[in-house]
Formats: structure tokens, C-alpha cells, sequence
């Protein structure tokens, strides 16, 4: 699949960092570096916009290594971009960790994974199958 991208940062185009990866790498697009404090989140630029094919969205996801690293990660996870949005991609980003972080131009900030979606068309009704399950959730099965 081929998607179409508009580039308006100084950075290249994202890429996925090894063969096997789901997830393309998108970098910060920055004027002057982020101070991120404890808890504090701010929305990060990338400078790139997409037309993405209809059916599909862009899913935007935490980068492991940051997050363990640095204690940054995005909020809104995964963040959803539709195939019909057509501003720039930004992503929010939250220090979790104990101390201030700073985010640079062109650090890899988050992953966006491609995935295809489906639109569904809603049948209200006044009862639906049972099953084993039931209504159990949130740990029901009492393994952790």
C-alpha cells in the first residue's frame, strides 16, 4: 500500500527502524527544544500531513525505549488519525518520570502504525447471546 505524505519538516521521511517493525518512526519537528517537568505534557509537531486510503487509519503509539529511558510517553494511546483528517500530525507527549526531559528537533518521538478499519452499522435490540463469560472483566478470572 502506498500512502500519500507531505513533508514540511527538515526531517526525512518516517521510516520503520528494522525489517520485521510494525511501526514507523516519527520525529519531533521543532523550532527550539521542549522542557517537559514532571506530569507536565505538551503537543509535539512533526511537520507532516497524510492522505491516507479510505478505510485505513494511522495509530499513534509510545516508543518503548523512550518510555523506559526518559519516562515519555503519549497520552491519547494509541491516537487515532482518520482517513479523512488532513492537518499535521502532532502528537501529545507526557513526562512520567521524576525528572525534567527535554525533547529535541528530529528525536524520535512516537511510532504510527497503518491499519485497516472497518465502519459497522449499528441493529438495536433488547437482548443479546449470553456466554460463558458473561459480564466479567476487569480481572474477573482473579490471574494477574
Amino acid at each position: 500500500m502506498t500512502v500519500k505524505i507531505i513533508n514540511k519538516s527538515n526531517n526525512e521521511l518516517p521510516k520503520y527502524a528494522t525489517e520485521g517493525a510494525s511501526g514507523l518512526d516519527l520525529r519531533a519537528n521543532l523550532d527550539a527544544p521542549i522542557v517537559l517537568k514532571p506530569m507536565q505534557r505538551t503537543l509535539v509537531p512533526t511537520g507532516l500531513f497524510l492522505e491516507l486510503p479510505e478505510g485505513h487509519e494511522a495509530q499513534i503509539r509510545p516508543r518503548s525505549g523512550l518510555a523506559i529511558k526518559q519516562g515519555i510517553t503519549c497520552l491519547n494511546t494509541p491516537g487515532t488519525i482518520d482517513a479523512d483528517y488532513r492537518g499535521e500530525l502532532k502528537v501529545i507527549l507526557i513526562n512520567l518520570s521524576e525528572e525534567t526531559q527535554t525533547i529535541n528537533h528530529s528525536d524520535r518521538i512516537a511510532q504510527m502504525v497503518i491499519q485497516q478499519v472497518s465502519q459497522v452499522i449499528l441493529y438495536e435490540v433488547k437482548e443479546i447471546s449470553e456466554t460463558v463469560r458473561g459480564e466479567g472483566g476487569f480481572g474477573h478470572t482473579g490471574k494477574i
